[in-house]
């Protein structure tokens, strides 16, 4: 089973929850869940679960270089790059790496064969093991590069999960591409949100995103208590589940600023998240 637990905005605690439902699970199953933090942008699940990485592997892409002495610049290569990585002005052939995919169309079209592929390192993927068990592994995207997709690609080809071994996927917030590629492949979504009129737009797009993937979702509720009953209301409507419900409280904000998850700060959310957890097994079944 893969559970991606992701959120239409950030900060409404979408690891806080991730990495308290791997540990929930870590004496209840085996062997223990596959957790990945695929928020490459700005992973920081490892605070919480405080893996030891053992292994780690480049990971990018490969982009064009044009050998000019072959290069009769007849425009094919741009013609065919949906990216507009690539452009022929005059009697020079220009390569944009930042907007460059990989696919290696231009390679493969270019009649003169003056188009080589060479790569692009933009990040790294790390895994290992935590105390409790929990396979963990997660992509780090260099600072200033623009894509994410390849690098959590590459982590969720390169963590492979052992047979039966149940899966927690944080994804990155939002609803953009990586959020998109995160969701893929997933058998629940479980969204995080905060009842905020914010949090209920932003939940709203990503509902919409898990619906046209065909996903099944769940909500949990941050901060309940400290907005409105906006979020209730969409999720009645929309025939939603709300999954879990954890309160305002002074308690749970400062022990996750010292790096604590919900099992710690509050023992009893061990079972709150294990029954959760049956909950999206008999969704499923």
């Amino acid at each position: 089973m893969k559970i991606t637990i992701a959120s239409g905005k950030g900060g409404t605690g979408k690891t806080t929850i991730a990495t308290s439902l791997a540990l929930s699970l870590a004496a209840e199953l085996t062997p223990p869940p596959l957790f990945l933090d695929c928020d490459v942008e700005a992973p920081n699940a490892h605070l919480f679960l405080k893996p030891t990485f053992e292994q780690r592997q480049d990971v990018g892409i490969l982009i064009p270089r044009v050998d000019e002495a072959k290069c009769t610049h007849c425009g094919k290569c741009a013609e065919v790059c949906q990216y507009h990585a690539i452009a022929v002005l005059g009697t020079k052939t220009l390569v944009f790496p930042q907007l460059c995919h990989g696919c290696g169309s231009c390679t493969a079209l270019c009649p003169e064969h003056a188009i080589t592929e060479i790569p692009d390192v933009m990040g790294v993927v790390e895994r290992g093991v935590t105390p409790e068990g929990i396979s963990f592994a997660r992509g780090v995207l260099d600072v200033g590069e623009p894509m994410a997709v390849p690098v959590i690609r590459q982590l969720k080809k390169w963590a492979v999960p052992q047979p039966g071994q149940v899966v927690v996927r944080d994804a990155p917030p939002g609803t953009s591409c990586p959020v998109v590629k995160v969701m893929r492949g997933a058998d629940y979504v479980v969204l995080v949100t905060e009842p905020t009129p914010f949090g209920l737009h932003d939940l709203r797009l990503a509902v919409q995103v898990a619906r046209e993937l065909n996903i099944p979702v769940g909500v949990i509720i941050n901060r309940d208590g400290s907005g409105d009953a906006g979020v209730d209301e969409f999720c009645a409507a929309v025939g939603l589940p709300v999954l879990l419900r954890n309160p305002f409280e002074r308690a749970i904000a400062e022990g996750v600023a010292q790096g604590k998850n919900l099992v710690e700060i509050h023992p009893e959310y061990t079972a709150h998240f294990r029954q959760i957890f049956n909950q999206i097994t008999t969704a499923l079944s």
